[in-house]
């Protein structure tokens, strides 16, 4: 215990040897989430980004505005590959969220509340190292609160989705810092 509670590192840095920590690295990010998800959920795509940039930044990462990139994104609808946001900003990664599946409730309920997402996260590298190859990809499966669901009569659909995106964007952010063994016992309920 002298060197502290034992920490995880970034997946990131264990499948790369890189880090989005070091001196001089930029990040975007973007969301996708096709229209089926956005039927339920308008904004989740630009949401999630934003979550997940703040989540960065609390951590040292270097995140640019993540409403430049929506912008960006709404000026350029025909754009293609996330390589081409990477060399809008001059950003070294592009963390690229492909939002598979995401919902507030239980299966089969409506009065339950439990956040479930799948999403596949890749990094493209963009700066003059990478040619905006994808460096890393990761599935997520994502589930929150991990025992039981919460009854919407004990908190209201805002908060508890406010809190979901906070736990995703916990659980993505991971990928690319350091974390702790313990950080997941307060998500249990």
């Amino acid at each position: 215990m002298i060197g502290g509670p034992p920490s995880i590192a970034p997946d990131f840095e264990t499948v790369t040897n890189k880090s989005m920590t070091d001196p001089g690295v930029v990040v975007a990010v973007v969301c996708y989430a096709p229209p089926e998800i956005k039927w339920d959920f308008d904004s989740i795509d630009e949401e999630i980004a934003k979550y997940v940039a703040y989540r960065l930044h609390q951590h040292k990462i270097r995140v640019i505005n993540p409403d430049r990139v929506a912008a960006w994104l709404d000026e350029h609808p025909d754009w293609d590959e996330p390589r081409e946001i990477g060399e809008a900003f001059n950003a070294t990664y592009v963390v690229y969220i492909d939002l598979q599946s995401f919902n507030l409730y239980e299966e089969n309920s409506a009065q339950l509340y439990r956040g479930r997402a799948e999403a596949i996260v890749s990094v493209y590298q963009t700066d003059e190292e990478g040619d905006g190859e994808r460096v890393y990809t990761k599935e997520l499966v994502s589930k929150y609160p991990l025992a039981a669901p919460r009854s919407t009569y004990e908190i209201t659909y805002t908060t508890f989705k406010r809190e979901y995106l906070s736990r995703l964007s916990e659980e993505i952010g991971r990928l690319f810092y350091e974390h702790f063994a313990g950080d997941d016992i307060p998500d249990a309920t």
